[in-house]
């Protein structure tokens, strides 16, 4: 298999300076690129089955959002927020030297994709949107903050392993193998024990949220989303506790009036590591 090479860019905070790692497929001098943006508390090797499958027509970067994977952890845990990432792949797309690019983004990726393509003069060309929408359920919300930001570590990879599979198991993977390779980068060991490869402390602004601050999120990423004029592909789990049929139908006739697909037997999120997944993806991305 294809490796990828790991690179770090410097980021501004409101603390002085961050590094954000960042994997880079294929050909340094590709001018067509493709940005892939994982999940809340995943990294950057998430992509690697679909940015091999892209090889033959992009330059794939991944970057591991800051507090996760290899990247800096931030000083003030507030800063993790959609601003602050949206302002670091500013910074990240500078260093790529490029005029434009394309975006998958699964959840809070696909959010920071959103604050980036709504932008005046975006770079982003075309968006595919995995999973995710201006409005984030209850459910969804709940679910994700009975683990996210535990402070645990594990006997063995195994052990790990295996309470990972048990918080994603809507992920809908199919195989062994290809659970594995979408653990090993998740994990990191310390001395005997093994560890979660994210700041824990990105779960703070998670939890200080409040039902206010909830609608007033919603109505803001209605006006980002409303605001796109790019050609948008919308990717929903059938099964899917975060993106509702209902916003994801009204996703189709509002703004950019998103192309929709639903993957059934997976909730959140479709990992894009199925050949099916794959497919639907390339074809939107490469369509004329």
């Amino acid at each position: 298999m294809n490796e990828p090479r790991l690179k770090h860019v410097q980021c501004l905070d409101s603390r002085g300076l961050h590094r954000m790692a960042y994997w880079e497929w294929g050909d340094a001098a590709n001018p067509r690129v493709l940005v892939c943006a994982h999940g809340l508390a995943r990294q950057g090797r998430d992509f690697d089955v679909l940015a091999q499958a892209m090889l033959p027509d992009y330059r794939v970067i991944c970057p591991d959002v800051v507090g996760r994977g290899r990247s800096d952890w931030l000083a003030d845990p507030m800063a993790y927020v959609v601003p602050t990432y949206v302002a670091d792949m500013v910074t990240l797309l500078a260093r790529l030297d490029t005029e434009s690019v394309d975006w998958v983004g699964t959840s809070g990726g696909g959010l920071i994709g959103l604050g980036l393509a709504s932008l005046p003069g975006s770079p982003v060309r075309r968006l595919v949107l995995n999973d995710v929408g201006p409005v984030i359920e209850a459910e969804a919300i709940a679910r994700i903050g009975t683990y996210l930001g535990q402070r645990m570590s594990f006997a063995s990879f195994e052990e790990a392993s295996d309470f990972l599979q048990s918080i994603s198991a809507s992920f809908g993977i199919r195989t062994r193998e290809q659970w594995l390779a979408l653990t090993r980068p998740m994990l990191k060991q310390v001395g005997d024990r093994w560890m979660l490869h994210y700041d824990p402390q990105i779960a703070v602004p998670f939890r200080a949220v409040k039902p206010e601050h909830i609608a007033a999120g919603e109505a803001a990423l209605w006006r980002s989303y409303d605001a796109l004029r790019i050609p948008t592909l919308l990717l929903r789990g059938a099964n899917s506790d975060l993106l509702s049929r209902e916003t994801a139908q009204e996703m189709t006739r509002r703004g950019p009036n998103a192309q929709l697909h639903e993957f059934a037997d997976v909730g959140h999120a479709p990992m894009l590591v199925d050949a099916d997944q794959i497919e639907v993806v390339r074809k939107f991305l490469l369509s004329p």
